[in-house]
């Protein structure tokens, strides 16, 4: 039993937090997002398949006020980030996240899910059009695949924060910063300039906004 309970907080790295402002569930999503496909067990992953239910629980719980979001993750399967971004972008509880070291490719979706995004100055964020590994079967039929794909992409994040389409997609599109690919990187304050994140800021800033909207939300 012990062991089982040890794997669990492996696996999923969280905590409550109750104090008299409030009680939030602090969620970690780092290392890559593993969707249909096991990674290697050397990758730090963090599983959908766990977050999904999580998620569920946090917002049906009468005993947890507010979600805290902390993201430092280098992306992964397109699917299960936005199946989970679209989860915490649904709930109605208040919801803030957080953006340290890096929140790349999928990352950028889960970032701006929330209902307040924070990034702290030295944080990264990469933001590049959906790539494909593997066999290429019939390339039309691929390219509209991914073109749809990318589309989801595209409205969530222009859906969920300050920025345009145009300037999203001509960031994702640029040719002149990455060496093997087409994309951006913004640090903290470019993420902030360019309309994805809400605010520079580290975990006092994030803390304080989130127990903000909790007793807003009961006043």
């Amino acid at each position: 039993m012990e062991e089982a309970k040890r794997e669990n907080i492996n696996d999923m790295p969280s905590a409550e937090i109750k104090t008299q402002k409030g009680n939030i569930y602090c969620l970690t999503i780092i290392g890559q997002i593993e969707g249909h496909m096991l990674l290697p067990p050397q990758n730090k992953t963090t599983k959908y398949e766990h977050i999904l239910p999580l998620l569920v629980s946090v917002e049906e719980s009468e005993k947890i006020d507010g979600l805290f979001i902390i993201l430092n993750t280098m992306g992964g399967d397109v699917e299960a980030g936005l199946a989970i971004a679209e989860m915490i972008s649904g709930m109605k509880k208040p919801t803030v996240s957080l953006v340290l070291g890096g929140g790349h490719s999928i990352g950028v979706p889960l970032a701006v899910a929330a209902k307040y995004s924070f990034i702290v100055p030295t944080a990264t964020m990469t933001l590049h059009p959906i790539r494909f590994n593997g066999t290429v079967i019939s390339v039309p039929q691929t390219f509209e695949y991914l073109n749809k794909m990318q589309e989801r992409v595209v409205q969530f994040v222009i859906k969920n924060s300050k920025i345009s389409r145009d300037s999203f997609r001509r960031l994702i599109m640029n040719t002149g910063e990455l060496a093997n690919d087409t994309g951006t990187i913004l640090l903290g304050e470019e993420a902030v300039s360019a309309g994805l994140i809400d605010e520079v800021g580290g975990i006092a800033d994030a803390l304080s906004r989130l127990y903000g909207m909790i007793d807003n939300g009961r006043s």
